[in-house]
């Protein structure tokens, strides 16, 4: 039995468990704040900042960006409790990975907490393009 379930937006299969909560991630990022109707305040400042110079302030505030929108009390995602951010790549031709390390909880968006999974992702960064988190081996 599935805990959590969403369409994928490419393919529109079925996603469950995990991989629905990395979806929700991953819309989570790449969505900017006010283009959700009756959700103007959901979404992350990730794609209005990672287009920009590759300075140690603009991965900082990508730092930033990601986890306060992960952690967000109100539209944040409930089900992945956030640790450590740390930055996997990154050159010249602007592509960065990101690897989020954190706690998964199945029945977060339930307000249950008991059942914890830890898990690692990584998030792939590249001006223009869409943001997906694809699950890294621990």
């Amino acid at each position: 039995m599935a805990m959590r379930t969403d369409f994928h937006p490419d393919t529109g299969a079925i996603v469950e468990d995990w991989d629905a909560t990395v979806l929700s991630l991953s819309r989570l990022l790449r969505t900017r704040f006010g283009t959700r109707v009756m959700h103007r305040h959901l979404g992350s400042d990730v794609p209005d900042i990672q287009d920009a110079n590759a300075s140690d302030r603009t991965l900082f505030e990508l730092y930033v960006s990601i986890a306060e929108a992960i952690d967000d009390p109100q539209d944040g995602e409930p089900n992945f409790d956030l640790r450590t951010i740390e930055l996997a790549a990154g050159g010249r031709d602007g592509r960065f990975v990101f690897i989020l390390d954190g706690d998964e909880y199945p029945l977060g968006h339930l307000g249950d907490f008991s059942v914890v999974n830890p898990r690692r992702a990584a998030i792939p960064v590249t001006g223009g393009a869409r943001i997906n988190l694809v699950e890294v081996p621990a």
